[in-house]
């Protein structure tokens, strides 16, 4: 009994600051609106920006490669040619790749 009577006095004496420590902790770490998880969301809000940011400079250059090609007509053979191999009736294409082929070496197994 008279280890509880020290706790009991602390607590009686101190009974609004230990429920505002509480308090704080239930907002700041348990809470669905906790500073942790409001950090958690800015940083998502943060990448969602960058994400924006990227996808509004992509949107800028494929407009400008489209208004190039409503422009001028031969872009679109350009494209054609380079990007799907396609060919005027009267040419002829070859493909040159700088992959070399790879040695194989002996399977020392079979040996």
């Amino acid at each position: 009994m008279s280890r509880i009577n020290p706790l009991w006095r602390f607590m009686s004496h101190n009974i609004y600051w230990i429920t505002t420590i509480i308090g704080v902790l239930i907002v700041a770490v348990l809470d669905e609106n906790s500073f942790l998880t409001r950090m958690k969301y800015d940083m998502q809000i943060s990448d969602l920006e960058e994400q924006i940011d990227e996808y509004n400079s992509q949107y800028e250059r494929d407009d400008q490669k489209l208004k190039e090609l409503r422009r001028n007509p031969r872009a679109i053979t350009k494209i054609a040619r380079e990007n799907y191999m396609m060919k005027a009736d009267d040419e002829d294409i070859f493909v040159l790749s700088d992959d070399e082929k790879q040695e194989t070496s002996k399977n020392e197994t079979a040996e």
